[in-house]
């Protein structure tokens, strides 16, 4: 499953820091400083040493492996960034599918992914002077930036080949902070481990392509945009001229399955209609949208869950799938009729559904050509597991984007919705499901006094907190995150 998470080996395969230390790189001048309080962390670490001091004290760099800071070409210091970090109360995640480091202190949060000289701090790119790499089976990590980006004072010591790192702790300055929730235990804390949300209040092609990049998801090969091509005639589905910049940007194949309700996309015939006259395929790789069950259902297994119990053990999607390398899950953030609302979970399982697979999910298993009569939780369960079944066929190779415009009551699946009596809110990203559909309730939930009354008494009518609830009791994501925004 693709999520930001504490990687088990990380310790074993210690992060390593790439310093570059050259006559200009720290002697540039002293940078104008805030006022800080007088308890500070000073760090050293010594070239082929492995122990390191803390304030005087000394600590194994890596406990029991006898790993050591080196000397590259006379020109680079590597150094473990985990232990850094952790010394001062930061947190070091690894995202093994991406190749993505995520360092958090305070309220900073960096991303670096491995050979690639675009890093982000708080969701805004940064150039870096050499990319992140893998020597050794170590990763190098350009300390330079990650020390000035979270204020910490670096000298190197050539005669002694001794780093020194002092952190000048601010003052009032807390490592957590917690988010507006929804009436859930822990809903929207900042946890020490926490899944990054991205989010952007600007909901335009560029803001769209901006959040994409923030998350610094390496799409290669057949990419699936996974999107909802809106049932004729005035549904609220992402229009063209909003998706399409990022749709070529990835190359990507715009890719829907038939619906199982009937409708104008209930055979592979209309529902190409509808796509060409929605304007999706002028954005879609070569031109054409992949209907993905035309061929009907491919099964996958619905892996075993980290914790509780699956209500479905299978899932059947469209045929296509097999054909993509990547997905990339574009919802339209909404209400729902039946969920209660629809984001991410319901794109990556009712929506990647054929038509038989969208039968199972609402009926929990039980039908393969009804989706009617099925017990309302179970529904809820089935899309949880059903999105858990393609994470794994996928080999974790998705993200999730959610689009806060149109904030109707009612799915892109209702040809005449109800109209929208919400303003819009932005666009969220993130590698885990649960949490980005999370913050979005969230930032529903904070408006629920005002005029996002309707929607939360839709979500609350068809318990559709429950679909968050089995989703993070079955591992598929946290409903714990940290909200970053792209736009400071």
């Amino acid at each position: 499953m693709t999520k930001f998470k504490k990687c088990a080996a990380f310790i074993a395969a210690a992060v390593v820091v790439c310093l570059i230390f050259g006559a200009a790189m720290f002697n540039q001048g002293e940078p104008e400083k805030e006022v800080y309080a007088e308890s500070n962390t000073v760090i050293t670490l010594q070239i082929g040493n492995s122990v390191m001091t803390v304030n005087g004290e000394e600590r194994e760099i890596d406990p029991g492996r006898g790993t050591v800071p080196v000397l590259v070409n006379d020109a680079r210091t590597l150094l473990p960034v985990r232990a850094v970090i952790e010394a001062v109360g930061g947190t070091v995640e690894w995202d093994e599918n991406t190749n993505t480091a995520v360092l958090t202190y305070g309220s900073d949060i960096i991303s670096l992914t491995i050979d690639s000289a675009t890093a982000y701090l708080n969701g805004e790119a940064h150039t870096l002077d050499v990319a992140p790499t893998t020597i050794n089976d170590r990763t190098m990590l350009p300390i330079r930036f990650i020390a000035e980006s979270f204020g910490f004072d670096v000298a190197w010591d050539e005669n002694t080949q001794t780093v020194t790192i002092t952190v000048l702790e601010k003052e009032d300055e807390t490592m957590e902070t917690t988010n507006t929730t929804t009436p859930v235990a822990a809903a929207g804390s900042q946890a020490a481990n926490a899944p990054v949300v991205y989010m952007t209040a600007e909901i335009t092609p560029e803001s769209l392509v901006k959040i994409y990049d923030a998350l610094g998801f390496n799409a290669e090969g057949n990419v699936a945009v996974k999107m909802s091509t809106g049932e004729p005639p005035n549904s609220n589905y992402l229009r063209p001229e909003l998706i399409g910049d990022l749709v070529k940007k990835v190359d990507g194949t715009i890719v829907e399955c038939n619906t199982a309700y009937g409708g104008s996309r209930a055979s592979t015939a209309m529902h190409r209609q509808v796509i060409e006259d929605h304007g999706l395929n002028a954005i879609s790789k070569n031109g054409t949208a992949d209907i993905m069950d035309e061929d009907g259902s491919m099964t996958i297994p619905v892996p075993a869950p980290k914790s509780g119990a699956s209500t479905i053990t299978e899932n059947y999607v469209g045929a296509h799938l097999e054909n993509y390398d990547a997905l990339i899950s574009l919802a339209h953030f909404k209400g729902h009729a039946m969920a209660g609302f629809g984001g991410a979970i319901k794109n990556m399982s009712i929506g990647i559904g054929s038509s038989e697979g969208k039968c199972w999910i609402h009926s929990a298993g039980t039908s393969h050509d009804s989706p009617w009569g099925g017990e309302q939780d179970k529904f809820l369960e089935s899309m949880g597991d059903a999105t858990s079944s393609v994470i794994n066929f996928m080999d974790g190779k998705v993200i999730y984007i959610n689009v806060m415009n149109r904030l109707s009551v009612d799915c892109d699946c209702d040809g005449n919705p109800a109209e929208p009596d919400m303003h819009d809110i932005g666009i969220l990203a993130s590698y885990d499901p649960v949490a980005v559909d999370q913050a979005c309730i969230d930032l529903i939930y904070a408006q629920k006094d005002g005029d996002g009354a309707s929607l939360v008494e839709r979500i609350e009518s068809r318990n559709g907190l429950h679909t968050l609830e089995h989703a993070a009791e079955i591992g598929l994501g946290s409903r714990e995150y940290s909200l970053v925004s792209i736009d400071l």
